[in-house]
């Protein structure tokens, strides 16, 4: 009987040096996916610093913090237009105002009436 205890405990002390090993790979591939993201929107971060004034800047800092989405919708269209060439100066906040007019959905006007 104790030597099927030893073969018993033999294959539990190989499991779990195999679960202990997967659980490491899978730490360091998640570490490594969050590194390459944050590298990419470092990346990200610096060519819209380059691309826009400060005053855009804070625009879109604003957005983001209401509308994540629009925001992301802005930066990959700026990134977009840089990467096809056709920026020719830095997008000032009129034209970054004008950006988002053509992004954003309409706005719906409720009106209330009192009888």
């Amino acid at each position: 009987m104790s030597t099927d205890e030893a073969e018993l405990e033999e294959l539990r002390r190989r499991r779990l040096a195999q679960l202990q090993a997967q659980a490491s790979q899978e730490a360091a591939m998640a570490q490594a996916q969050q590194a390459e993201l944050q590298r990419r929107q470092a990346e990200q971060y610096e060519i819209l610093r380059r691309l826009l004034t400060p005053e855009a800047r804070e625009r879109l800092a604003r957005i983001r913090m209401a509308k994540p989405e629009v925001a992301a919708a802005v930066e990959q269209q700026v990134i977009a237009l840089a990467s096809a060439g056709r920026l020719s100066r830095q997008i000032d906040d009129a034209t970054l105002r004008a950006l988002l007019e053509r992004l954003m959905p309409e706005r719906r006007e409720i009106r209330i009436t009192r009888r």
